[in-house]
């Protein structure tokens, strides 16, 4: 199947890293390669990019994608959490700018096999790094009923997140679960009628949960943030887009620390911790797609871009 991603914001990211000929540039999600071919187009033969993605297929796709470019590229097999260590690795102090898209692709999202969508059987993986250890059979068959309900609840914003938990453990005790499709049926007798009528499939938010748990999303963002600001370069920006508000929560927070790092109480007449802002805010809100956008690419309406300018 081919690996086919949609590049959510495009245009808006492009305008906002303000791309430079002979800059180096960090695509620490890479998907596709959609996202980076924008990059790597406005790169001379002196503009550099990196590309991080802990999926192979991935990286073999942008590799075809990206190679009329005449631009350096090196495209990494990690995850844009190590971005120190890749930078380290490559002798690279700083960056002019970077970008994370944390969207699953669209071909992760459409190979049953991958094991991510709710709509299509197949085996119960999820897995973005097809070498990493666990997966959402681990999940949903090893988790104790309490750790798979506070999961679920926490990571996937589910009102019945205790409901589908007792469930799971029902059902497994009759057999372990090996597919997306037993899940979702679970699921869905788990759901009342009268939720499952309204709202998003049942299946939506306990699907997020899990995939956010197999890999980590939300850990490896919380460290990310605040390194990738640390290897800008002055006047470098960061652009990060989010797709629910557990991500974007995280965002905006590390963002207001770096613009706000005082750690002394409040009622204190002067700043005597010493700690200045390193960052600038571009943005007050964060950017969102256009109709046009929404109308050809409805995946993308829970999109937002958040961006921060080093000082």
């Amino acid at each position: 199947m081919e690996f086919r991603h949609r590049s959510v914001l495009f245009d808006e990211c492009m305008e906002q890293l303000r791309l430079r000929p002979d800059g180096v540039y960090v695509d620490g999600t890479l998907g596709g390669g959609g996202h980076a071919a924008g990059i790597c187009s406005a790169l001379s033969q002196k503009g550099y990019l990196i590309g991080i993605d802990r999926d192979r297929d991935a990286l073999a796709a942008a590799g075809e994608r990206l190679a009329p470019y005449p631009c350096r590229k090196e495209l990494v097999h990690s995850c844009y959490a190590s971005v120190k260590e890749v930078l380290a690795e490559r002798k690279v102090e700083s960056i002019s700018g970077a970008l994370l898209d944390l969207g699953v692709s669209s071909f992760q999202l459409d190979c049953a096999a991958r094991g991510f969508s709710y709509m299509q059987d197949g085996p119960l993986d999820m897995r973005m790094d097809a070498e990493a250890s666990l997966t959402a059979e681990d999940v949903v068959n090893g988790y104790s009923e309490a750790e798979l309900a506070r999961i679920i609840r926490n990571y996937g914003e589910e009102r019945w997140a205790s409901r589908i938990a007792a469930f799971i453990v029902k059902n497994r005790k009759k057999a372990p679960l090996r597919s997306t499709a037993q899940l979702v049926e679970i699921i869905k007798a788990a759901v009342p009628a009268a939720a499952r009528r309204e709202g998003p499939h049942p299946a939506k938010r306990t699907f997020q949960a899990l995939r956010i748990e197999v890999n980590d999303e939300l850990g490896q963002l919380s460290r990310a943030v605040d390194d990738f600001i640390d290897v800008l370069a002055p006047g470098g920006r960061l652009c990060i887009i989010t797709f629910h508000s557990l991500e974007d929560r995280i965002v905006k927070e590390a963002f207001q620390r770096r613009l706000h790092p005082c750690t002394c109480p409040p009622d204190l007449p002067v700043c005597v911790c010493g700690k200045v802002s390193d960052v600038r805010k571009v943005a007050g809100k964060p950017i969102q797609p256009s109709e046009e956008e929404l109308a050809e690419n409805p995946r993308a309406r829970s999109a937002k871009l958040r961006v921060i300018e080093k000082a």
